[in-house]
């Protein structure tokens, strides 16, 4: 019983081409199809897995009989048959091409709503062939999870034009041989990363009489990308960055080359997945030394325009995702998630002269205050009600100077006409004000010898709102994309500071350049991925002995980070596992942090040191200043008595 949303479609393509171009050979006897029927159908049992559909590709001169048809719909049933044909009649290749395109463009649609498919293409055409095995790629229809079945007569030397698809997906390819005795049917598959013109292996064959027989210890639509058989090379690409330490070698390889080694955590990985997968590797470097962005003319530059361009296999970095990235690359599961953050240089050491003030709190210095004009308050009001007629108001102004003087450390004059209140009250204001001044002036002596160390920028905003500051970024990197396509926000911000002549770019070989001279110096700051900055810190202090810069509390940009390969690379799910292996057990930033020594030894430098020196004007003239105010504010008192004087 076939349910109505999983019943059987049948799409057909139909077109006919015309055209003057060179046919095809033409075979006698009947079609491929035809003849190759019983070996598509024991092979399809064999190896279609539930809930999958089959789309079959014809080039118009493979007709498809009753029997076939009602067979292969009773196969894939429930879930359905998709049937392309696109009718070539001795056309041109850029024509057929033209049409084929289009027509993988509707079954890759189909495919993407299909919970897994077969695809059989039967052809003896060349050109069908090759157009075919393009197309099918750029329209993306051949993912790993996509099975391709090729059906033709073609000897093997005049297949070598399926050699990208038969090596890079899960492809395997059914030579139909008709002789007058017996039919025979080849079954081939062909190994990853194998240079063109590579040999087949063949694991099968079927005849009438013996049916399916396999001839290797490999399975139908092996997978050939979790461990490679043939050890491939392949091509590795990175740059030169601060978690990598480069080695030039003799090259065994080149007489009189050399050849570039890495060492640290991210060959490690490297090492750990040729082991893991079987293959070796040499590195490559773009030519501008960056990760890589896209250009204006929609090319990539970098280690991803190597990837893109097939120029490398696979690109270590680790690298950024994000969307524009995944449009022309596939990632792996993440290595790291990271953010980015800014380095400036610490300030040179820095006297507080307003140290004096900061033994008590803001708050305790207000109380003290209150409880000064309370208590004055308190013996003005007592003093006038109890002795209205012995004292007058100046003369019970002149007994509340006495508690101002205990507080300042002066002498306190008590008159002999002091009621007992009044010196119980002085007696209790001076054992407080000696617990307040004896504190007061062991902080004091202390906070003298303190020397504070600036580290003003902890957000972007405070670098945009210092006119002085110029920052750096890493040139075509994950960072300057943002910078470069930002509409709103902070980021925009940061990038209009470049029509001042405040952002520069720099590669990540020249970092720790910029950093011992711009950086260092105070003029310039670093804004780049937070691992990166970490390892240059760590450096520089496994050099100098010493923190001489610091990272902002505030990250931007949070981003994973994992390899890359070409889009649809089958290498890709095969080394999913292994990097998931990685970074959940720890593996991964261990090696990190073993192949960097102090990497955490200036994470949080000290914004206060104490030293022992003499104490200078430097260190005290806030105080003079306040005694120059006082004197000011003294003068000014003295001008009003004298007018006050003068008029009364």
């Amino acid at each position: 019983m076939i349910s109505t949303w999983t019943s059987v479609f049948l799409l057909l393509a139909a077109l006919v081409l015309r055209g003057d171009a060179k046919l095809p050979r033409v075979f006698d006897g009947p079609n491929v199809l035809t003849l190759a029927h019983g070996a598509i159908d024991d092979i399809l049992q064999a190896t279609l897995r539930t809930q999958c559909s089959v789309f079959l590709f014809t080039d118009g001169t493979n007709s498809y009989s009753s029997t076939f048809w009602e067979d292969l719909r009773q196969l894939v049933a429930p879930w359905g048959m998709g049937v392309f044909e696109v009718a070539v009649d001795g056309q041109d290749a850029n024509v057929t091409q033209a049409q084929l395109s289009r027509v993988v463009d509707e079954a890759r649609r189909l495919r993407q709503v299909s919970w897994c498919v077969t695809v059989v293409v039967v052809s003896d055409d060349p050109a069908f062939l090759a157009a075919f095995a393009e197309w099918s790629l750029k329209g993306r229809l051949l993912v790993w999870s996509t099975r391709l079945l090729v059906v033709t007569r073609l000897p093997l030397q005049e297949l070598q034009l399926l050699h990208k698809v038969m090596s890079g997906r899960n492809t395997m390819l059914l030579i139909v041989g008709d002789t007058s005795v017996s039919l025979r049917v080849e079954v081939y598959v062909q190994l990853p990363y194998r240079q063109l013109g590579g040999q087949f292996l063949r694991i099968a064959t079927w005849t009438h009489n013996q049916g399916l027989v396999s001839r290797t210890h490999l399975p139908l639509f092996p997978d050939k990308f979790s461990k490679f058989l043939n050890a491939p090379k392949l091509k590795v690409a990175a740059i030169v960055m601060s978690h990598f330490k480069i080695v030039k070698m003799n090259d065994a390889e080149s007489a009189g080359d050399e050849r570039v080694v890495y060492t640290g955590a991210i060959a490690n990985v490297v090492e750990y997945l040729s082991r893991a997968l079987n293959f070796t590797y040499k590195y490559v470097m773009p030519p501008d030394g960056s990760f890589g962005t896209k250009a204006e003319d929609g090319s990539w530059t970098g280690m991803v325009g190597l990837v893109s361009r097939e120029e490398a296999d696979i690109a270590i970095g680790p690298f950024g995702l994000t969307p524009i990235r995944a449009e022309a690359v596939d990632f792996t599961w993440p290595l790291s998630y990271d953010n980015t953050k800014i380095l400036a240089g610490l300030g040179d050491p820095e006297v507080d002269p307003w140290g004096f003030l900061l033994p008590l709190a803001p708050l305790v210095w207000a109380a003290i205050l209150t409880a000064l004009l309370m208590l004055l308050t308190v013996i003005l009001m007592c003093s006038s009600c109890l002795s209205p007629k012995t004292s007058t108001f100046f003369i019970r102004l002149t007994d509340t100077h006495g508690f101002i003087r205990v507080l300042l450390q002066q002498t306190a004059i008590i008159s002999m006409e002091w009621w007992w209140w009044q010196r119980v009250m002085l007696g209790v204001w001076m054992l407080m004000t000696l617990v307040l001044t004896r504190s007061y002036a062991g902080n004091l002596m202390s906070l003298l010898a303190v020397r504070h160390i600036p580290q003003p920028f902890q957000s972007l905003r405070e670098v945009i709102d210092d006119p002085s500051t110029i920052t750096i970024w890493q040139s075509r990197s994950i960072n300057a994309e943002y910078l470069r396509t930002a509409k709103s926000g902070i980021i925009q911000e940061v990038a209009d500071l470049g029509a001042d002549g405040r952002v520069m770019y720099t590669t990540h070989e020249k970092y720790k350049s910029v950093v011992d001279t711009l950086v260092r110096r105070g003029t310039h700051v670093l804004v780049d991925i937070h691992i990166n900055i970490r390892n240059l810190m760590a450096q520089d202090f496994s050099q100098s002995g010493r923190c001489d810069f610091y990272t902002s509390r505030e990250g931007y940009l949070p981003f994973p980070a994992g390899i890359i390969s070409q889009k649809d690379n089958p290498i890709v799910p095969a080394m999913h596992k292994r990097v998931l292996a990685l970074t959940e057990s720890g593996i991964f930033m261990r090696w990190f942090w073993m192949s960097f020594p102090n990497s955490t030894k200036c994470l949080n430098p000290p914004k206060r040191i104490t030293v022992r020196t003499s104490l200078s004007l430097s260190n005290l003239w806030g105080m003079f200043v306040v005694m120059a105010g006082g004197s000011v504010l003294s003068l000014l008192v003295l001008c009003v008595e004298l007018l006050t004087y003068s008029i009364f």
